[in-house]
């Protein structure tokens, strides 16, 4: 037991002799003298005269306690703790069966008549110190009266939340509880603001709303903050904060008392109150009247008129700070890889040390049996790119995939890429400029830290590329190529998700879009993006100015965005001139020639299907996309499979009729007949029947 322990339980033995005392003087004991009750009041004061002060003396002078309500709290405690109170309560009020406190025998007790601090605005009830019980009713002087257990369990040492509020609110600590986190000096330069406003304020705290894209890192920064005023941070979904009358109000003065009672700190999420009104109205409604230190995370709720705030952007350390850390972590010698993924990935300080402590315990697991996948993918990582002159290890650079891999399951599908640079069938320009994409994501570090366009560029230092062409010509397939390459994840965006016809909501949920892709682990591919990137169009109602704005919003972060964003188009002229001059690279995917044709039909099957013999220059004559082409390769291996046969030229030529028939062409019987030499065979109906 601490020495403080020690003292405030010696303070509370010391009140409970001296209410027994008072108790059995107002009963008529006369074995209790005045010399008994000067030597009980001297040790209640001499055991209050500690420094730091027991609890219930610091409660008394943080809620302003006068005398006699401090010895009307007590004496409530003093009921839960003390076995002897309740009977010299009963006979102190008559002996009616009446073992608990009340106002009128605070009253006699304490020798002091003060009717105010039985009213509903007087601390002892205001913050709930004490509350009223009792089924039958009584006048108020006479109602039993009851110490809160939050209270109770305060004043005899123990610094535990409320239990009302510990289902609602979360304790924010960071990797290590012990050791401060450790921040950037692009970091610590916005604490030390927040904290310089903050200690200059007189009065009730203004409330911080925290802006930025990373959720973490306003969290974060609030924990250091709310640690340079020595307060625990808690953390509290903005839809949690009670609507009802009576459950706001108990939540609000039960929060409020709790940063009386103790130093804590409110972080509020707002991230998923989306468009509940009711939840919005609760939050203004909150921070309008609670007190203490309160952060918001938000950037869409409008905090009330009245109240003063504070407002900054929040961001994680800049690259040059984080490229800085991975050398103080990984080494010197690792300063290439610390180039690569501060280029890639945006990271806090914590989190790059967390991944780097993984890394070192990683080494002493090699010898672990890898699962096939994990070999395969390890093995493509392991080979280091020329371009650079050190590639991450798997180990690091997966671990940092998986740190920033993006909430988007609502708003886009991920793409598990297979794709790889052989199997892509394009002119040599178009190649070019896909590889000039990898090398432009590999090597940003370089162009923008080390030769300084970073000094000179505010935005467009992410990459963006439209791919262009019709149905099936390979833009998606080029797009995971890419992702293969660089080994990131690969999102779909899911229009329907991210389009609504409510004004306001397609930005929300771009911004969301972006904002969750931002850490730089993903690859964003926009198929059909002529349908959320089209031409800005003349205003002629509101719903043309509101779609105008959604356009320039888009041009706006697509242009901000970090990371590598992949547009796709079937109608390149319905895209906005202005939006085209925003992208770094335009690919375009031509219908491909009878050539390409020819390469595409030699590459499509896999390298263990059963093959028979294949006239490819006669498949390279039929007039069709490599999309058409796949799905005619994949129908005729099922057919072959289900004929018991290799796949041949029957069943393609019979996929490729039925192909066409879907695409509403026209067939000519003798394009689709084989009969082993190159010849049309005797009639069509051979060629499902495998007689020929």
């Amino acid at each position: 037991m601490s020495t403080w322990e020690e003292n405030n339980r010696s303070y509370l033995l010391a009140v409970c002799q001296g209410l027994r005392l008072r108790l059995r003087r107002v009963v008529g004991d006369e074995a209790v003298t005045t010399e008994m009750m000067a030597e009980a009041e001297a040790a209640i004061a001499a055991s209050a005269a500690v420094d730091p002060p027991p609890a219930a003396i610091d409660l008394g002078d943080r809620f302003n306690l006068s005398e006699l309500e401090m010895g009307i709290l007590l004496l409530c405690v003093a009921m839960e703790v003390d076995p002897l109170l309740p009977e010299l309560c009963d006979q102190a009020q008559g002996g009616r069966g009446w073992a608990f406190p009340t106002f009128a025998l605070g009253f006699q007790l304490f020798e002091a008549v003060q009717w105010d601090v039985m009213t509903i605005d007087a601390p002892l009830r205001y913050w709930r110190l004490v509350e009223i019980h009792g089924n039958q009713p009584q006048p108020l002087p006479q109602s039993m009266l009851k110490a809160d257990e939050r209270i109770v369990n305060h004043i005899m040492g123990s610094g535990r939340l409320d239990h009302r509020l510990a289902s609602l609110l979360t304790p924010l600590v960071g990797s290590d509880p012990v050791q401060e986190p450790r921040i950037s000096t692009s970091q610590q330069k916005v604490v030390a603001e927040l904290c310089e406003s903050l200690a200059g304020v007189s009065g009730p705290l203004p409330v911080v709303q925290l802006l930025g894209t990373s959720e973490e890192t306003k969290s974060l920064l609030a924990q250091v903050v709310a640690a340079q005023f020595g307060a625990q941070l808690y953390g509290l979904m903005g839809e949690l904060i009670p609507a009802g009358n009576s459950d706001f109000t108990q939540f609000l003065r039960l929060w409020e008392r709790e940063a009386y009672l103790s130093r804590v700190g409110l972080f509020i999420d707002t991230q998923e109150l989306g468009s509940d009104a009711q939840n919005k109205v609760s939050l203004r409604r909150f921070l309008s009247q609670c007190s203490g230190l309160v952060f918001v995370d938000s950037r869409e709720v409008r905090l009330p008129p009245h109240r003063q705030a504070i407002t900054r952007e929040v961001g994680k350390p800049t690259a040059v700070e984080q490229r800085q850390e991975w050398v103080a972590v990984l080494g010197k010698d690792a300063a290439g890889q610390a180039a690569v993924l501060s280029s890639q990935f945006c990271l806090n300080f914590s989190e790059i040390g967390e991944i780097g402590s993984q890394k070192a315990t990683g080494k002493s697991q090699k010898s672990k049996k890898k699962s096939n996948k994990e070999q395969v993918k390890s093995s493509k990582s392991d080979t280091p790119s020329p371009l650079l002159p050190c590639s991450p290890a798997p180990l690091l650079w997966n671990a940092c995939l998986n740190r920033t891999r993006p909430r988007l399951e609502s708003l886009a599908q991920r793409i598990d890429v297979k794709a790889t640079w052989d199997q892509l069938v394009l002119p040599d320009e178009a190649m070019g400029v896909l590889r000039q994409i990898v090398d432009q994501v590999r090597l940003r570090s370089r162009v923008y830290d080390d030769w300084g366009f970073r000094e000179r560029m505010n935005r467009g230092l992410g990459v963006s590329a439209m791919f262009a062409g019709v149905s099936g010509t390979g833009k998606t397939m080029a797009a995971e190529v890419i992702a293969n390459e660089l080994n990131l994840y690969l999102y779909r965006i899911d229009l329907s998700s991210v389009v609504s016809k409510y004004i306001g909501e397609t930005e929300k949920n771009l911004r969301r879009l972006f904002d969750a892709a931002e850490e730089g682990g993903a690859i964003l591919f926009f198929d059909e993006a002529d349908a959320l990137f089209g031409k800005r169009s003349e205003v002629k109602d509101s719903h043309d100015r509101y779609a105008n704005v959604e356009i320039n919003y888009l041009l706006q972060r697509i242009e901000a965005y970090r990371g590598l964003a992949v547009l796709a188009t079937n109608l390149r002229g319905a895209l906005d001139d202005a939006f085209l001059r925003r992208l770094r690279f335009l690919v375009e995917f031509p219908f491909p020639s009878q050539e390409y044709r020819q390469a595409l039909w030699r590459k499509v099957f896999p390298v263990g299907i059963p093959m028979g013999v294949m006239d490819y220059e006669r498949l390279g004559g039929f007039n069709v996309t490599g999309g058409t082409i796949h799905t005619v390769a994949l129908n005729a291996a099922f057919m072959a499979a289900e004929q018991g046969t290799q796949v041949g030229m029957r069943q393609v030529l019979a996929a490729m009729r039925t192909e066409y028939g879907k695409l509403e062409r026209q067939v000519y019987e003798a394009e689709f007949v084989w009969d082993g030499q190159g010849q049309p065979a005797k009639d069509w109906e051979t060629i499902s029947s495998g007689d020929i």
